[in-house]
């Protein structure tokens, strides 16, 4: 009775956590007047119409804001995973003076919301003449090169802790330099770290819309989030169906990423050094 009394608490607990994903999905098949008159999950009359209207209701076809969202999403991945591991492997491995005390500044920015820095950053990228041109997701792409994000530097900290330093030691002995160690030692078993960085990366790159609608002002290099922000114009009429419907797309390629690397992500966290 205890298994049973449980199985239907998580299935009840994962049917509200999922209940609005449903709502996208049945309100992209809704026509627009039944948008107003039906708020259930499933629509009276189908309308499959909305995903064909939704991908060319702009002046530029839905599938080019995904490739800008690709192209993003996977630079910045290549930089946090990049940047980050050879952070994490300076503070975690390396001696040298101020460590301690640069690695509770870096900790310490955690505590920083990020949206106090955007003016600051946009004046800065502004006067490098990064901002706008042909290629304007620079300023969204050169900070994850630079080890920024604080919380993947200190993820990849706690794992690289828990792998004996005995390696490293039996390695030198071999012969291997300093960066012998990170490349032969480090960076294998470093694998569900980088794992979960990437996944983590990607999906909050993909999902971010502040910074893309800052830094980005030409239609063709919109991104997706920004691109749905067009459905609702300044007068306030909508496309609610089609809205709804490149919603759900969007949703797919997170979906995926995130599917594929599941069973990595769950490894990286077990042995990341978060836990208690």
């Amino acid at each position: 009775m205890k298994s049973i009394l449980r199985t239907v608490v998580i299935l009840a607990l994962l049917g509200i956590i999922l209940y609005p994903l449903f709502w996208v999905l049945g309100s992209s098949l809704k026509s627009q007047p039944e948008m107003l008159s039906n708020h259930g999950v499933l629509p009276e009359v189908f309308t499959p119409g909305n995903y064909p209207k939704g991908w060319s209701h702009l002046d530029t076809t839905f599938g080019r804001f995904f490739i800008n969202s690709t192209v993003v999403s996977l630079l910045v991945v290549v930089g946090n995973a990049l940047s980050c591991l050879l952070a994490a492997y300076a503070f975690a491995r390396l001696r040298f003076r101020g460590r301690a005390a640069w690695f509770a500044i870096m900790v310490g920015t955690l505590l920083l919301p990020g949206h106090v820095l955007i003016i600051p950053q946009f004046i800065v990228f502004r006067q490098l003449d990064l901002v706008g041109g042909e290629f304007p997701y620079l300023p969204l792409i050169l900070p994850h090169f630079l080890a920024t994000e604080a919380f993947f530097v200190f993820l990849m900290v706690q794992f690289m802790r828990g792998i004996p330093r005995e390696l490293d030691e039996a390695a030198k002995i071999d012969g291997c330099t300093t960066f012998g160690v990170f490349r032969t030692i480090i960076l294998p078993l470093s694998r569900p770290a980088l794992v979960t960085t990437a996944i983590f990366s990607f999906i909050w790159t993909w999902n971010d819309f502040f910074r893309q609608l800052v830094y980005v002002s030409d239609l063709p290099k919109y991104t997706v989030p920004v691109a749905l922000r067009l459905f609702i114009d300044s007068q306030g009429q909508s496309e609610i169906g089609p809205m709804f419907a490149m919603s759900v797309l969007s949703l797919l390629p997170v979906f995926l990423f995130f599917l594929a690397f599941q069973k990595m992500l769950v490894e990286g966290i077990n042995t990341s050094g978060l836990k208690g």
